[in-house]
Order: C-alpha cells, then sequence, then structure tokens
C-alpha cells in the first residue's frame, strides 16, 4: 500500500471548537473529502494568532493539513465564507447552530466524504444569511438530510398497511419511521398525533426543490407544530435531545 502524503488540503466548515492544551485548540470539521474529521490548531488562544479568525464555527474554510500519528494539525487557512449575517442576528445564530448540531449528531468520523451533505450545509448557510423565511429554509435542510442520512420518513402511505394516506388527520410513528393511518393507528402505542396540513407540508418539503419549496404560506400555528413534529423525530432517531431549540426559543420573537 502506498504511503499517504504528510500533508493534504481539504475544504471544511467549522461545526465546533474546544480549547486544547496551553494555547492549542481542537476544532470538528465537515470536509467534502472526508466527512466529519477533529483538528489541532496550534497556539491558536495566543493573542497575535494568524489562525483564530478563520476557525469560528459555521465558517466555510480552505485548510492545508499535517498528518500525525493521532490528530491531524492545521498548518494554513484561509476564509471562503464567514457567512457574517449569521453572527449578527440571534436568531440566524440559532438556526444556524441547529443545522450543525443535527449534522454533527448524526455523523461520525471515518465515515468518508458525502459531497452531497456538504453543499447541503453550505448551501444551508448562505441562504440562512439572506431575507428568505428561515424556517422555510430550515425544514427544507431537514428533509433533505434525513434523505442523506437514510432515514426519509414515509409520507404518503400508511407505514403499517402501506394503504395511501387520504386527506385526514393521521399518525406519526417514530419507530416505524412514517405516518400511519387511522385505521392503523387506534390503539397502537408510541404514535404521535399529525394534522393533515402538517403532514401536507411535510410532504411538500420532501419531494420539492429548493425553489419550489416556497411557493406554499404556512400558517403560524402549522409552522410550530410542524418544527416539534421534527424536532421530536431527530430526537428519537439521536436517543438524546437537541441542545440548539430550546436557545431558539429564548431568542424568536413572541407573537
Amino acid at each position: 500500500m502506498p504511503e499517504q502524503p504528510r500533508s493534504f488540503r481539504a475544504e471544511a466548515v467549522v461545526l465546533r471548537h474546544a480549547n486544547w492544551g496551553e494555547a492549542d485548540r481542537m476544532l470538528t470539521l465537515y470536509t467534502l473529502e472526508q466527512g466529519k474529521l477533529r483538528t489541532i490548531v496550534k497556539g491558536a488562544r495566543k493573542i497575535r494568532s494568524r489562525k483564530a479568525g478563520h476557525l469560528e464555527p459555521f465558517t466555510h474554510i480552505i485548510l492545508q493539513l499535517a498528518r500525525t500519528r493521532d490528530i491531524p494539525i492545521i498548518t494554513q487557512v484561509d476564509t471562503l465564507d464567514a457567512y457574517l449575517p449569521l453572527r449578527e442576528d440571534l436568531l440566524r445564530t440559532g438556526y444556524a447552530s441547529y443545522v450543525l448540531e443535527l449534522l454533527d449528531r448524526f455523523t461520525y468520523e471515518q465515515e468518508g466524504g458525502n459531497p452531497p451533505l456538504f453543499r447541503l450545509l453550505t448551501d444551508t448557510l448562505a441562504r440562512l444569511c439572506g431575507t428568505v423565511e428561515v424556517w422555510v429554509v430550515v425544514r427544507y435542510y431537514e428533509m433533505r438530510l434525513l434523505d442523506f442520512l437514510g432515514f426519509r420518513p414515509q409520507l404518503f402511505e400508511c407505514a403499517n398497511c402501506r394503504a395511501p394516506i387520504e386527506a385526514l388527520n393521521q399518525y406519526f410513528s417514530p419507530s416505524s419511521g412514517g405516518a400511519i393511518c387511522p385505521k392503523c393507528g387506534n390503539g397502537l402505542p408510541g404514535l404521535w398525533p399529525v394534522s393533515m396540513d402538517v403532514l401536507k407540508y411535510m410532504r411538500h418539503f420532501q419531494r420539492s426543490n429548493y425553489n419550489d419549496s416556497f411557493r406554499v404560506k404556512v400558517a403560524p400555528e402549522t409552522q410550530k407544530d410542524m418544527e416539534t413534529l421534527m424536532q421530536a423525530y431527530f430526537t428519537y432517531l439521536l436517543e438524546r435531545g437537541l441542545n440548539t431549540p430550546g436557545f431558539m426559543k429564548k431568542v424568536r420573537p413572541q407573537a
């Protein structure tokens, strides 16, 4: 087997960082080429560090890394996009943190690169910087994320009997990964009631491209119910709660 080069380049988004040693910093990145990757930045916490400004969460970077026996070391880094609007508005900060947290929780090191997932991440961060409805941006991201991770929910037919879903209030089964019709759902444990409006918009985001996602107007109450259902489903899949929804509730303007 040929020996790996001592250094390599990567395109990445910073997911999170933590202090390491006396002056260093450990970064968790999601890279285009290798998927999730932990790295060390020497001297990043020193006042005169030239790298520190490139290494904040949400930042899209290109970097050079040196291989070691343990964790790669960043030797050079340049910013491709800092997504500055995400740092200037607390609600957008919250949504961007939620986007990163979902990706971080669902991925593991050494899984390898997933270019569509990486592009979904960078596209979503860029979209959150714009003037569009951020609620739609995040719902679209959630549905595509489930697709890319192999957790696409069954929304067009009953996950139990396979009958087509009719225009009625239904149930949602996290364990079966989809909608359950009223006939199958009566008396079954572990089901969540889901209105036909919520299910309709979930189906819309699942089958639409990004531009088509904006062709609907969703009532505030339906937005709230769909967001609650999606976050509950992610919590079920991850077997633990998410941190960022609590922050978003605190900074979201009250109606």
